[in-house]
């Protein structure tokens, strides 16, 4: 049994990847060509999204917005600390600080109340200055944006869904975008819409940012609104208006990508069944099976349950063919690297318990009912 298993998607797709591909290195448009272009026209309408803009990987799509708004040294930008390091990565990359919140207890997603008190904090020291906050939807499930937004708003702060893990996942119906500034989107190859390789994308509303990010994902190119100010009109990547970074979605993955594109709504449903066998199979036999927020869709990046012996769980599945996945083990703020940077008033209770008793277990589309009745009968099998 896999824990993702990506050859079970490529069997089903084989031909249109093979094609896809084939097209790229038929027409030797490796860089910027039309399949990225119609990738991204395609991925902003999935989202919902007047401007999709594809980069070199997830990473690149949450440090690029912190850049078109000129956050650095002195400011502040406010993010969970149960995530992958990214979220936080970027910050310290353009010369800001986290600020690390505390997550609620059932969906391991931002508390909105420790981020009130956290930026309420950090305005009373004074030494930084509140610049964002950066949400994560962890394991594909959205983080309660309306509560986040309105924070947001009041406090005068940028708002980033990190979608890395929840690509597809839906609040009332309503994509997390329409609650923030910005989307941002992984395409590693285990993400829930991945490709062979690595891949990113930005998802915005706000034109002005939209050509921010087009301008600095290469090189800090001239817009069209820098090319008629300076009446340049040549090739824009010549005239370099701002600092930018290389960060290009490669044609080939972009290729790959808009296939995966086309059976990802198909590829949702399957996960969300799945996920529902676990729940109802499993809730008598763990601490607790994850808990969806009112009115949320989730992509189940992961699925991921609590168990007051965890260690010991995962180790009885290993012997029963069962691989799993402990996330987060040590906490950014853990980190010694991060250890330095503000934290929440209270620290990050709910953060430090949950990390020893999460296990993540096989999740994709493609598990079918045995594989998942193994997975099943061998937790109900644990005795501790």
């Amino acid at each position: 049994m896999n824990f993702i298993d990506l050859q079970a998607q490529r069997q089903r797709i084989a031909p249109q990847i093979d094609a896809a591909v084939a097209r790229v290195l038929t027409t030797c448009g490796f860089i910027m060509g039309p399949e990225v272009t119609g990738f991204e026209q395609a991925l902003a309408k999935f989202a919902g999204a007047k401007h999709a803009l594809s980069c070199a990987n997830g990473t690149d799509a949450l440090l690029i917005p912190l850049r078109a708004w000129n956050i650095g040294p002195g400011d502040a930008v406010f993010c969970p600390s149960f995530t992958f390091v990214a979220t936080a990565e970027v910050v310290p990359l353009v010369g800001a600080s986290p600020v690390f919140v505390d997550v609620l207890p059932d969906t391991y997603n931002i508390d909105p109340a420790s981020l009130e008190a956290a930026i309420a904090a950090v305005k009373k020291e004074g030494r930084l200055k509140p610049r964002a906050i950066i949400a994560v939807d962890l394991f594909g499930q959205p983080a309660d944006y309306p509560a986040i937004s309105k924070i947001a708003k009041a406090h005068g702060l940028k708002l980033i869904a990190d979608q890395a893990q929840g690509f597809g996942c839906t609040l009332n119906g309503r994509q997390p975008l329409e609650w923030v500034d910005a989307a941002t989107a992984s395409f590693f190859p285990a993400k829930p819409l991945g490709c062979y390789g690595d891949g990113g994308a930005v998802l915005t509303n706000d034109s002005q940012l939209a050509d921010l990010v087009d301008s600095i994902r290469v090189h800090g190119k001239a817009s069209a609104e820098d090319m008629a100010a300076k009446k340049y009109d040549n090739d824009p990547r010549y005239l370099n208006m701002r600092i930018g970074i290389n960060s290009r979605l490669d044609a080939i993955q972009a290729a790959i990508l808009s296939e995966k594109l086309k059976i990802y709504p198909d590829e949702l449903k399957q996960r969300d069944a799945i996920a529902a066998r676990y729940s109802k199979a499993l809730a008598s036999h763990v601490r607790s099976v994850p808990k969806m927020i009112e009115g949320g869709f989730s992509n189940w990046a992961q699925y991921t349950i609590e168990h007051d012996k965890r260690d010991a769980l995962a180790a009885h599945l290993k012997t029963k063919g069962v691989p799993t996945a402990i996330y987060y083990p040590i906490p950014i703020h853990c980190q010694d690297v991060y250890s330095v940077y503000p934290k929440a008033p209270g620290g990050l209770p709910v953060t430090e318990a949950i990390r020893s008793r999460v296990l993540s277990l096989p999740m994709h589309p493609y598990l079918d009912a045995a594989q998942q009745d193994q997975v099943i009968d061998a937790i109900r099998g644990f005795s501790g």
